[in-house]
Protein backbone atom coordinates (compact mmCIF):
# COMPACT_ATOMS: atom_id res chain seq x y z
CA UNK A 1 0.00 0.00 0.00
CA UNK A 2 2.86 2.40 0.77
CA UNK A 3 4.33 1.67 -2.67
CA UNK A 4 0.96 2.49 -4.23
CA UNK A 5 0.83 5.82 -2.36
CA UNK A 6 4.35 6.62 -3.52
CA UNK A 7 3.37 6.03 -7.16
CA UNK A 8 0.13 7.99 -6.73
CA UNK A 9 1.90 11.12 -5.45
CA UNK A 10 4.07 11.15 -8.59
CA UNK A 11 0.96 11.71 -10.75
CA UNK A 12 -0.35 15.27 -10.46
CA UNK A 13 -4.05 14.53 -11.03
CA UNK A 14 -4.14 11.72 -8.46
CA UNK A 15 -2.09 13.80 -6.04
CA UNK A 16 -4.68 16.59 -6.25
CA UNK A 17 -7.46 14.07 -5.55
CA UNK A 18 -5.60 12.80 -2.48
CA UNK A 19 -5.22 16.37 -1.15
CA UNK A 20 -8.94 16.98 -1.80
CA UNK A 21 -9.76 13.84 0.20
CA UNK A 22 -7.54 14.91 3.10
CA UNK A 23 -9.03 18.44 3.04
CA UNK A 24 -12.61 17.17 3.27
CA UNK A 25 -11.62 14.72 6.02
CA UNK A 26 -10.06 17.62 7.93
CA UNK A 27 -13.28 19.63 7.57
CA UNK A 28 -15.22 16.63 8.88
CA UNK A 29 -12.97 16.26 11.92
CA UNK A 30 -13.19 20.01 12.68
CA UNK A 31 -17.00 19.76 12.59
CA UNK A 32 -16.78 16.88 15.05
CA UNK A 33 -15.45 19.30 17.69
CA UNK A 34 -18.01 22.10 17.20
CA UNK A 35 -20.24 22.05 20.32
CA UNK A 36 -24.02 22.31 20.22
CA UNK A 37 -25.36 25.10 22.47
CA UNK A 38 -26.76 23.71 25.72
CA UNK A 39 -25.37 20.18 25.38
CA UNK A 40 -22.12 20.83 27.23
CA UNK A 41 -19.28 18.39 26.58
CA UNK A 42 -21.12 15.12 27.30
CA UNK A 43 -24.36 13.73 25.91
CA UNK A 44 -23.86 10.00 26.57
CA UNK A 45 -21.94 8.57 29.52
CA UNK A 46 -19.66 5.52 29.42
CA UNK A 47 -22.18 3.25 31.15
CA UNK A 48 -24.84 3.99 28.52
CA UNK A 49 -22.42 3.28 25.67
CA UNK A 50 -21.33 -0.02 27.25
CA UNK A 51 -24.93 -1.19 27.73
CA UNK A 52 -26.23 -0.15 24.29
CA UNK A 53 -24.00 -1.73 21.65
CA UNK A 54 -25.64 0.13 18.77
CA UNK A 55 -24.90 3.53 20.34
CA UNK A 56 -21.36 2.37 21.10
CA UNK A 57 -20.82 1.51 17.42
CA UNK A 58 -22.28 4.84 16.29
CA UNK A 59 -20.09 6.72 18.77
CA UNK A 60 -17.02 4.87 17.55
CA UNK A 61 -17.85 5.62 13.89
CA UNK A 62 -18.19 9.35 14.66
CA UNK A 63 -14.89 9.57 16.52
CA UNK A 64 -16.59 10.16 19.88
CA UNK A 65 -18.79 13.00 18.56
CA UNK A 66 -22.01 11.27 19.63
CA UNK A 67 -20.96 11.01 23.29
CA UNK A 68 -19.87 14.67 23.29
CA UNK A 69 -23.02 15.92 21.52
CA UNK A 70 -21.17 17.97 18.86
CA UNK A 71 -22.43 19.25 15.47
CA UNK A 72 -21.58 15.94 13.75
CA UNK A 73 -22.90 13.86 16.67
CA UNK A 74 -24.85 11.44 14.47
CA UNK A 75 -22.26 11.46 11.71
CA UNK A 76 -23.06 9.45 8.64
CA UNK A 77 -25.11 6.83 10.55
CA UNK A 78 -28.57 7.87 9.27
CA UNK A 79 -27.26 7.84 5.68
CA UNK A 80 -25.90 4.30 6.12
CA UNK A 81 -29.24 3.13 7.51
CA UNK A 82 -31.10 4.86 4.67
CA UNK A 83 -28.85 3.21 2.08
CA UNK A 84 -29.41 -0.23 3.59
CA UNK A 85 -33.18 0.32 3.71
CA UNK A 86 -33.22 1.43 0.06
CA UNK A 87 -31.24 -1.66 -0.96
CA UNK A 88 -33.75 -3.91 0.78
CA UNK A 89 -36.72 -2.00 -0.67
CA UNK A 90 -35.21 -2.30 -4.16
CA UNK A 91 -35.49 -6.08 -3.77
CA UNK A 92 -38.99 -6.05 -2.26
CA UNK A 93 -40.64 -3.31 -4.39
CA UNK A 94 -40.72 -4.01 -8.18
CA UNK A 95 -40.87 -0.32 -9.15
CA UNK A 96 -37.66 0.44 -7.23
CA UNK A 97 -36.03 -2.66 -8.69
CA UNK A 98 -36.85 -1.45 -12.21
CA UNK A 99 -35.56 2.00 -11.31
CA UNK A 100 -32.25 0.56 -10.10
CA UNK A 101 -31.77 -1.11 -13.50
CA UNK A 102 -32.36 2.07 -15.54
CA UNK A 103 -28.72 3.08 -15.61
CA UNK A 104 -27.32 6.41 -14.46
CA UNK A 105 -30.69 8.19 -14.37
CA UNK A 106 -32.22 5.49 -12.17
CA UNK A 107 -29.27 5.56 -9.78
CA UNK A 108 -29.57 9.34 -9.44
CA UNK A 109 -33.25 9.08 -8.50
CA UNK A 110 -32.55 6.35 -5.94
CA UNK A 111 -29.72 8.48 -4.53
CA UNK A 112 -32.17 11.37 -4.15
CA UNK A 113 -34.69 9.14 -2.37
CA UNK A 114 -31.86 7.98 -0.09
CA UNK A 115 -31.09 11.60 0.83
CA UNK A 116 -34.72 12.31 1.73
CA UNK A 117 -34.86 9.14 3.84
CA UNK A 118 -31.57 10.14 5.51
CA UNK A 119 -33.08 13.44 6.67
CA UNK A 120 -36.16 11.65 8.04
CA UNK A 121 -34.06 9.07 9.91
CA UNK A 122 -31.77 11.81 11.25
CA UNK A 123 -34.74 13.67 12.72
CA UNK A 124 -36.13 10.48 14.30
CA UNK A 125 -32.74 9.48 15.72
CA UNK A 126 -32.06 12.97 17.07
CA UNK A 127 -35.46 13.09 18.78
CA UNK A 128 -34.93 9.64 20.31
CA UNK A 129 -31.47 10.47 21.65
CA UNK A 130 -32.55 13.81 23.10
CA UNK A 131 -35.66 12.37 24.76
CA UNK A 132 -33.52 9.72 26.46
CA UNK A 133 -30.28 11.56 27.21
CA UNK A 134 -30.66 15.25 26.35
CA UNK A 135 -31.08 16.68 29.85
CA UNK A 136 -28.27 19.17 29.10
CA UNK A 137 -30.64 20.92 26.70
CA UNK A 138 -32.86 21.99 29.57
CA UNK A 139 -30.49 22.21 32.51
CA UNK A 140 -26.71 22.41 32.68
CA UNK A 141 -24.46 22.86 35.72
CA UNK A 142 -21.52 23.94 33.56
CA UNK A 143 -23.16 26.73 31.60
CA UNK A 144 -26.51 28.34 30.93
CA UNK A 145 -28.86 25.84 29.34
CA UNK A 146 -30.15 26.35 25.83
CA UNK A 147 -33.70 26.53 27.18
CA UNK A 148 -32.58 29.36 29.46
CA UNK A 149 -31.11 31.24 26.51
CA UNK A 150 -34.41 30.83 24.64
CA UNK A 151 -36.59 32.22 27.39
CA UNK A 152 -37.07 28.93 29.27
CA UNK A 153 -38.94 27.45 26.31
CA UNK A 154 -37.99 23.75 26.54
CA UNK A 155 -39.83 22.79 23.36
CA UNK A 156 -37.98 25.46 21.36
CA UNK A 157 -34.60 24.32 22.73
CA UNK A 158 -35.49 20.74 21.81
CA UNK A 159 -36.35 21.73 18.23
CA UNK A 160 -33.15 23.80 17.85
CA UNK A 161 -30.92 20.89 18.90
CA UNK A 162 -32.78 18.45 16.62
CA UNK A 163 -32.24 20.88 13.73
CA UNK A 164 -28.53 21.17 14.61
CA UNK A 165 -28.08 17.38 14.69
CA UNK A 166 -30.03 16.91 11.44
CA UNK A 167 -28.06 19.68 9.73
CA UNK A 168 -24.83 18.01 10.89
CA UNK A 169 -25.91 14.76 9.25
CA UNK A 170 -26.78 16.58 6.00
CA UNK A 171 -23.40 18.35 5.95
CA UNK A 172 -21.64 15.04 6.66
CA UNK A 173 -23.53 13.42 3.79
CA UNK A 174 -22.52 16.32 1.50
CA UNK A 175 -18.85 15.95 2.51
CA UNK A 176 -18.98 12.21 1.79
CA UNK A 177 -20.47 12.78 -1.66
CA UNK A 178 -17.85 15.43 -2.46
CA UNK A 179 -15.07 12.98 -1.56
CA UNK A 180 -16.64 10.40 -3.88
CA UNK A 181 -16.88 12.97 -6.71
CA UNK A 182 -13.54 14.76 -6.36
CA UNK A 183 -11.40 12.55 -4.13
CA UNK A 184 -10.27 8.95 -3.89
CA UNK A 185 -12.52 5.96 -3.13
CA UNK A 186 -15.99 6.04 -1.56
CA UNK A 187 -16.51 9.17 0.55
CA UNK A 188 -18.94 7.61 3.02
CA UNK A 189 -16.49 4.81 3.77
CA UNK A 190 -13.66 7.32 4.23
CA UNK A 191 -15.68 9.30 6.80
CA UNK A 192 -16.40 6.15 8.81
CA UNK A 193 -12.72 5.21 8.57
CA UNK A 194 -11.67 8.66 9.83
CA UNK A 195 -14.07 8.45 12.79
CA UNK A 196 -12.88 5.00 13.86
CA UNK A 197 -9.21 5.96 13.55
CA UNK A 198 -9.88 9.11 15.61
CA UNK A 199 -11.56 7.06 18.36
CA UNK A 200 -8.71 4.54 18.42
CA UNK A 201 -6.13 7.36 18.44
CA UNK A 202 -7.79 9.03 21.44
CA UNK A 203 -7.77 5.72 23.32
CA UNK A 204 -4.11 5.08 22.50
CA UNK A 205 -3.18 8.57 23.75
CA UNK A 206 -5.09 7.90 26.97
CA UNK A 207 -3.36 4.54 27.45
CA UNK A 208 0.07 6.10 26.87
CA UNK A 209 -0.81 8.86 29.33
CA UNK A 210 -1.69 6.24 31.97
CA UNK A 211 1.87 4.90 31.78
CA UNK A 212 3.05 8.07 33.56
CA UNK A 213 0.79 7.35 36.55
CA UNK A 214 1.72 5.51 39.75
CA UNK A 215 0.75 2.15 38.23
CA UNK A 216 2.73 2.94 35.10
CA UNK A 217 4.32 -0.51 34.76
CA UNK A 218 0.93 -2.23 34.78
CA UNK A 219 -0.44 0.15 32.17
CA UNK A 220 2.72 -0.30 30.08
CA UNK A 221 2.25 -4.08 29.85
CA UNK A 222 -1.46 -3.60 29.16
CA UNK A 223 -0.53 -1.30 26.28
CA UNK A 224 1.97 -3.81 24.83
CA UNK A 225 -0.45 -6.73 25.12
CA UNK A 226 -3.23 -4.62 23.56
CA UNK A 227 -1.05 -3.68 20.56
CA UNK A 228 -0.06 -7.33 20.01
CA UNK A 229 -3.70 -8.46 20.25
CA UNK A 230 -4.80 -5.76 17.78
CA UNK A 231 -2.10 -6.79 15.29
CA UNK A 232 -3.10 -10.47 15.53
CA UNK A 233 -6.79 -9.64 15.01
CA UNK A 234 -5.93 -7.42 12.03
CA UNK A 235 -3.88 -10.25 10.48
CA UNK A 236 -6.81 -12.65 10.84
CA UNK A 237 -9.27 -10.14 9.36
CA UNK A 238 -7.03 -9.26 6.40
CA UNK A 239 -6.39 -12.95 5.65
CA UNK A 240 -10.09 -13.74 5.46
CA UNK A 241 -10.98 -10.47 3.67
CA UNK A 242 -8.54 -11.29 0.86
CA UNK A 243 -9.49 -14.98 0.68
CA UNK A 244 -11.68 -16.08 -2.22
CA UNK A 245 -12.73 -19.20 -4.07
CA UNK A 246 -12.00 -19.04 -7.79
CA UNK A 247 -14.28 -21.18 -9.97
CA UNK A 248 -12.69 -21.76 -13.42
CA UNK A 249 -14.88 -21.14 -16.46
CA UNK A 250 -13.93 -22.28 -19.97
CA UNK A 251 -15.37 -20.56 -23.04
CA UNK A 252 -15.73 -22.54 -26.26
CA UNK A 253 -14.32 -21.26 -29.53
CA UNK A 254 -16.87 -19.65 -31.84
CA UNK A 255 -16.43 -18.77 -35.51
CA UNK A 256 -18.28 -15.65 -36.65
CA UNK A 257 -17.67 -14.82 -40.29
CA UNK A 258 -13.94 -15.14 -40.85
CA UNK A 259 -12.95 -14.53 -37.22
CA UNK A 260 -12.68 -16.88 -34.27
CA UNK A 261 -13.83 -15.76 -30.83
CA UNK A 262 -13.60 -17.29 -27.37
CA UNK A 263 -11.48 -20.20 -26.36
CA UNK A 264 -10.10 -18.46 -23.28
CA UNK A 265 -10.38 -19.42 -19.62
CA UNK A 266 -11.50 -17.17 -16.79
CA UNK A 267 -12.62 -17.49 -13.18
CA UNK A 268 -15.59 -16.51 -11.05
CA UNK A 269 -14.15 -15.13 -7.76
CA UNK A 270 -16.37 -15.71 -4.70
CA UNK A 271 -15.05 -13.92 -1.62
CA UNK A 272 -15.19 -15.72 1.72
CA UNK A 273 -16.58 -12.60 3.41
CA UNK A 274 -18.38 -10.93 0.52
CA UNK A 275 -20.87 -9.21 2.86
CA UNK A 276 -18.28 -7.19 4.75
CA UNK A 277 -19.52 -5.75 8.02
CA UNK A 278 -23.24 -5.51 7.14
CA UNK A 279 -24.35 -8.74 8.93
CA UNK A 280 -22.67 -7.46 12.11
CA UNK A 281 -24.38 -4.07 11.91
CA UNK A 282 -27.78 -5.67 11.23
CA UNK A 283 -27.40 -8.12 14.12
CA UNK A 284 -26.22 -5.47 16.60
CA UNK A 285 -28.99 -3.09 15.51
CA UNK A 286 -31.77 -5.64 16.03
CA UNK A 287 -30.51 -6.69 19.46
CA UNK A 288 -30.00 -3.08 20.54
CA UNK A 289 -33.35 -1.82 19.24
CA UNK A 290 -35.47 -3.17 22.17
CA UNK A 291 -32.99 -1.61 24.63
CA UNK A 292 -33.29 1.73 22.82
CA UNK A 293 -37.10 1.57 22.98
CA UNK A 294 -37.09 0.58 26.67
CA UNK A 295 -34.70 3.42 27.49
CA UNK A 296 -36.56 5.91 25.31
CA UNK A 297 -39.89 5.35 27.08
CA UNK A 298 -38.30 4.79 30.52
CA UNK A 299 -39.46 1.16 30.72
CA UNK A 300 -36.21 -0.37 32.00
CA UNK A 301 -37.66 -0.91 35.49
CA UNK A 302 -40.76 -2.77 34.23
CA UNK A 303 -41.10 -6.54 34.17
CA UNK A 304 -40.23 -6.81 30.49
CA UNK A 305 -37.34 -4.39 30.92
CA UNK A 306 -35.83 -6.47 33.73
CA UNK A 307 -36.42 -9.67 31.75
CA UNK A 308 -34.62 -8.24 28.74
CA UNK A 309 -31.69 -7.00 30.85
CA UNK A 310 -31.29 -10.37 32.60
CA UNK A 311 -31.76 -12.73 29.66
CA UNK A 312 -31.04 -10.67 26.52
CA UNK A 313 -28.68 -8.00 27.81
CA UNK A 314 -25.05 -7.69 26.76
CA UNK A 315 -23.83 -9.51 29.90
CA UNK A 316 -26.28 -12.44 29.61
CA UNK A 317 -25.29 -15.88 28.29
CA UNK A 318 -28.13 -15.80 25.73
CA UNK A 319 -26.84 -12.62 24.05
CA UNK A 320 -23.78 -14.14 22.27
CA UNK A 321 -25.84 -17.12 21.06
CA UNK A 322 -28.61 -14.96 19.58
CA UNK A 323 -26.04 -12.54 18.15
CA UNK A 324 -24.19 -15.38 16.39
CA UNK A 325 -27.42 -16.80 14.93
CA UNK A 326 -28.47 -13.37 13.67
CA UNK A 327 -25.06 -12.80 12.07
CA UNK A 328 -25.28 -16.15 10.23
CA UNK A 329 -28.86 -15.42 9.14
CA UNK A 330 -28.03 -11.96 7.77
CA UNK A 331 -24.89 -13.28 6.07
CA UNK A 332 -27.03 -15.74 4.09
CA UNK A 333 -29.75 -13.14 3.55
CA UNK A 334 -27.41 -10.52 2.11
CA UNK A 335 -25.58 -13.11 -0.01
CA UNK A 336 -28.92 -14.14 -1.55
CA UNK A 337 -29.46 -10.49 -2.53
CA UNK A 338 -25.99 -9.92 -3.99
CA UNK A 339 -25.23 -13.31 -5.57
CA UNK A 340 -27.74 -14.84 -8.01
CA UNK A 341 -26.50 -18.24 -9.30
CA UNK A 342 -29.32 -18.47 -11.87
CA UNK A 343 -28.35 -15.20 -13.55
CA UNK A 344 -24.64 -16.09 -13.53
CA UNK A 345 -25.36 -19.53 -14.98
CA UNK A 346 -27.54 -18.00 -17.70
CA UNK A 347 -24.86 -15.44 -18.56
CA UNK A 348 -22.17 -18.13 -18.79
CA UNK A 349 -24.34 -20.28 -21.04
CA UNK A 350 -25.28 -17.40 -23.36
CA UNK A 351 -21.60 -16.57 -23.87
CA UNK A 352 -20.70 -20.17 -24.71
CA UNK A 353 -19.00 -20.91 -21.41
CA UNK A 354 -19.11 -23.84 -19.02
CA UNK A 355 -17.59 -25.05 -15.75
CA UNK A 356 -15.44 -28.14 -16.26
CA UNK A 357 -17.38 -31.26 -15.27
CA UNK A 358 -20.68 -29.40 -14.81
CA UNK A 359 -23.42 -29.28 -17.41
CA UNK A 360 -24.67 -25.81 -18.45
CA UNK A 361 -27.98 -24.45 -17.21
CA UNK A 362 -29.59 -25.63 -13.98
CA UNK A 363 -26.71 -27.96 -12.92
CA UNK A 364 -24.32 -24.99 -13.13
CA UNK A 365 -26.67 -22.82 -11.05
CA UNK A 366 -27.01 -25.59 -8.43
CA UNK A 367 -23.23 -26.02 -8.32
CA UNK A 368 -22.67 -22.26 -7.83
CA UNK A 369 -25.40 -22.17 -5.17
CA UNK A 370 -23.76 -25.05 -3.27
CA UNK A 371 -20.29 -23.45 -3.41
CA UNK A 372 -21.70 -20.07 -2.37
CA UNK A 373 -23.59 -21.64 0.55
CA UNK A 374 -20.47 -23.35 1.90
CA UNK A 375 -18.32 -20.24 1.59
CA UNK A 376 -21.03 -18.06 3.14
CA UNK A 377 -21.25 -20.43 6.12
CA UNK A 378 -17.51 -20.17 6.71
CA UNK A 379 -17.63 -16.37 6.34
CA UNK A 380 -20.62 -16.13 8.71
CA UNK A 381 -18.88 -18.25 11.37
CA UNK A 382 -15.80 -16.06 11.00
CA UNK A 383 -17.91 -12.92 11.51
CA UNK A 384 -19.58 -14.44 14.58
CA UNK A 385 -16.21 -15.30 16.11
CA UNK A 386 -14.79 -11.88 15.26
CA UNK A 387 -17.83 -10.22 16.85
CA UNK A 388 -17.39 -12.06 20.14
CA UNK A 389 -13.82 -13.22 20.76
CA UNK A 390 -11.74 -10.02 20.16
CA UNK A 391 -14.19 -7.89 22.17
CA UNK A 392 -13.87 -10.23 25.14
CA UNK A 393 -10.07 -10.22 24.82
CA UNK A 394 -9.84 -6.41 24.65
CA UNK A 395 -12.27 -6.04 27.54
CA UNK A 396 -10.17 -8.44 29.63
CA UNK A 397 -6.94 -6.56 28.83
CA UNK A 398 -8.27 -3.05 29.46
CA UNK A 399 -11.98 -2.44 30.08
CA UNK A 400 -11.60 1.31 29.45
CA UNK A 401 -10.54 0.71 25.83
CA UNK A 402 -13.32 -1.76 25.05
CA UNK A 403 -15.49 0.76 23.18
CA UNK A 404 -12.66 1.92 20.91
CA UNK A 405 -11.57 -1.50 19.62
CA UNK A 406 -14.55 -3.49 18.43
CA UNK A 407 -14.83 -6.15 15.75
CA UNK A 408 -17.13 -3.96 13.69
CA UNK A 409 -14.69 -1.06 13.72
CA UNK A 410 -11.69 -3.21 12.85
CA UNK A 411 -13.55 -4.90 9.99
CA UNK A 412 -14.53 -1.50 8.62
CA UNK A 413 -10.97 -0.19 8.87
CA UNK A 414 -9.58 -3.18 6.96
CA UNK A 415 -12.33 -3.07 4.31
CA UNK A 416 -11.95 0.68 3.70
CA UNK A 417 -8.14 0.47 3.59
CA UNK A 418 -8.29 -2.32 0.99
CA UNK A 419 -10.94 -0.41 -0.98
CA UNK A 420 -8.80 2.76 -0.92
CA UNK A 421 -5.74 0.82 -2.10
CA UNK A 422 -7.75 -0.77 -4.93
CA UNK A 423 -9.12 2.63 -6.01
CA UNK A 424 -5.61 4.11 -6.08
CA UNK A 425 -4.23 1.20 -8.11
CA UNK A 426 -7.06 1.44 -10.65
CA UNK A 427 -6.52 5.19 -11.12
CA UNK A 428 -2.75 4.73 -11.48
CA UNK A 429 -3.35 2.02 -14.07
CA UNK A 430 -5.82 4.24 -15.94
CA UNK A 431 -3.28 7.07 -16.07
CA UNK A 432 -0.59 4.73 -17.31
CA UNK A 433 -2.88 3.52 -20.11
CA UNK A 434 -3.66 7.12 -21.11
CA UNK A 435 0.02 7.97 -21.19
CA UNK A 436 0.71 4.90 -23.33
CA UNK A 437 -2.03 5.84 -25.83
CA UNK A 438 -0.64 9.37 -26.14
Amino acid sequence: MFETLKKAFKIKEIRVKIWYTLLFLLIYRIGSYIPIPGIGDKLLDTETLDNLTYLNIMNMMTGGSLAQGTFFAMGIGPYINASIIMQLLAVAIPSLERLSKQGEEGRKRIAQYTRYLTILLAIIQAVGILVSYGSYVYTSTEQMSLAGILGNQNWLAFIVVVLFFTAGTVVTMWIGERITDYGISNGISMLIFAGIIATAGQTFIQMIGNIASEEGLTYFWKFIIMVVAIILVFVCIITVELAERKIPVQYAKQIRGQKMYGGQSTVIPIKVNSNGVLPLIFAFSILSFPELILTLFNLTSTGFGEFWANYMGVDSWVYPIVLSLLIIFFAYFYTSIQFNPDDISKSIQQNGGFIMGIRPGKPTADYLRKISGRITLFGAIFLALIALVPSLIFKAIDASSYGAFTATGMLIVVSVALEFNTALESQIMMKNYKGFLK
